[in-house]
């Protein structure tokens, strides 16, 4: 069976919030519907407790239902497996295409996994220091860090020196590239998130992967397509 394009993919976004940001979760949703519509929107955690008071407002204003699970055991994390069981239930329902799981805890890693393995696509939204392994087991993982970051390019980042970015995106390029030598920069986009899940122009300044690639003449080259439709190719040089 054909899956589905961003725009008819059904997304369940389940949100840990004892581990997430009630701050950010307009930039969530606004995240998580680039990549389907979500028609399943979800946040577990302890309600009994002053820590998810943060969340309150957000719920009535963006429409998200709360999911009670105490806490019957100090230092056991409820949340967790609560938020696993209603992601399995969602599986094997079918009503859904992919999942997001709002999260930077390693205890996703297996439900990812899993959720890939039926077919389905699976984004993580967490923090910075995310577990390596939670990360690579999703498509497309985010971080939050990114989510309200300014958009503008400030000249003289260090992290744009200091990255491996461009060695991933060379690797990137190396798997598109046709018999002419240049990659559409589309495949090479998706290429990079099959190598790095969590690659985000953003995170080196740049609102587009276009304009983080352009930034680095000396090591790619760009040309754009004499085509009404203007696509964009890329090589290493």
């Amino acid at each position: 069976m054909e899956s589905p394009t961003s725009e008819s993919r059904r997304i369940a976004m389940l949100v840990d919030g004892d581990n997430a940001q009630p701050s950010l979760i307009e930039h969530v949703l606004a995240e998580t519907a680039k990549y389907g519509t979500i028609t399943t929107r979800r946040i577990y955690g302890d309600w009994t407790v002053p820590q998810m008071k943060g969340w309150k407002d957000a719920l009535h204003t963006f429409a998200i239902q709360p999911i009670q699970q105490f806490r019957y055991t100090v230092g056991k994390n409820a949340t967790d497996s609560a938020l696993i069981i209603d992601a399995m239930d969602l599986l094997h329902a079918g009503t859904v295409d992919g999942f997001s799981i709002v999260s930077s805890d390693s205890d996703y890693t297996r439900l990812a996994t899993r959720i890939r393995e039926q077919g389905l696509f699976v984004m993580g939204i967490g923090q910075s220091q995310t577990p390596e392994s939670f990360v690579k087991a999703c498509e497309i993982f985010v971080h939050t860090e990114n989510l309200d970051r300014p958009q503008e390019h400030k000249s003289g980042t260090p992290e744009l020196d200091k990255s491996g970015w461009t060695r991933t995106a060379a690797q990137a390029i190396e798997m598109a590239i046709q018999e002419d030598g240049w990659a559409p920069l589309g495949v090479v986009g998706t290429n990079i998130h099959k190598l790095d899940p969590a690659f985000d122009s953003r995170s080196y300044g740049y609102k587009q992967l276009s304009l983080l690639i352009k930034s680095r003449p000396e090591l790619f080259e760009t040309r754009k397509s004499k085509a009404a439709s203007g696509h964009f190719y890329v090589k290493v040089n």
